[in-house]
């Protein structure tokens, strides 16, 4: 391995674009498909095949009060077998929906709350690997509740819902201490508590640009 000394604004993770032999997708599922590329690392090289998850994306919103309290979440994940304790969060899926938008709707919908003060905390792919899944999670402050009579009816899962306000600290320890899992949880949580370091005054706009994401590039 090659291991190079680089400028601290160098430390970026970059598009990279390599040509595509073939494309096609071999399953469609019910929210998201999959599909196997074949594609050259480098000209002449031979082409590599490679399934993973085409994945619309996602939001999420890390809720903190005036107490330095945040809002998690506990909701029920099959795939895992585990009740767990999150933060709000909702696909990408529909249309058009500026990422900002989304997370205010999903804030709305599985928390009752809105917020007045809105930047963006952090971005990361959930696994780079086998999805094409990119996730925003957004700091919401001047949190207010949602009139009674605009409330989002909840099924599913999601009728199950039910939450905390857990002081920051509380909630950090948790994750180190290996007892919350969830990956916007646990990555929300540290960011927030790294940030709050300046009193989040080094964090990004709302509507910041998200190279990213595939569909916002």
């Amino acid at each position: 391995m090659d291991i190079r000394s680089i400028a601290p604004e160098d430390l970026a993770d970059r598009t990279s674009e390599r040509r595509t032999v073939a494309s096609e997708t071999v399953y469609e599922g019910h929210i998201w498909d999959v599909r196997r590329d074949e594609f050259e690392l480098a000209e002449g090289t031979g082409a590599l095949s490679r399934d993973y998850i085409t994945h619309p994306g996602a939001v999420s919103v890390l809720v903190l009060d005036d107490e330095d309290r945040v809002l998690l979440i506990n909701q029920y994940r099959r795939p895992v077998g585990m009740t767990m304790w999150e933060i709000p969060a909702g696909l990408l899926d529909v249309t058009g929906e500026d990422p900002a938008a989304a997370a205010r709707r999903e804030l709305a919908e599985e928390a009752d709350l809105r917020a007045e003060r809105w930047a963006v905390l952090v971005d990361f792919h959930n696994s780079p690997g086998s999805s094409s899944e990119a996730n925003r999670i957004f700091l919401a402050r001047g949190i207010g509740e949602v009139p009674e009579d605009q409330l989002h009816e909840r099924d599913g899962e999601e009728a199950e819902i039910h939450g905390a306000w857990v002081p920051l600290d509380d909630a950090v320890r948790a994750v180190l201490d290996g007892r919350l899992n969830s990956p916007a949880a646990v990555i929300g949580l540290l960011a927030a508590h790294a940030a709050r370091a300046d009193g989040y005054r080094s964090l990004r706009p709302a509507d910041t640009p998200w190279p990213g994401h595939p569909a916002h590039r």
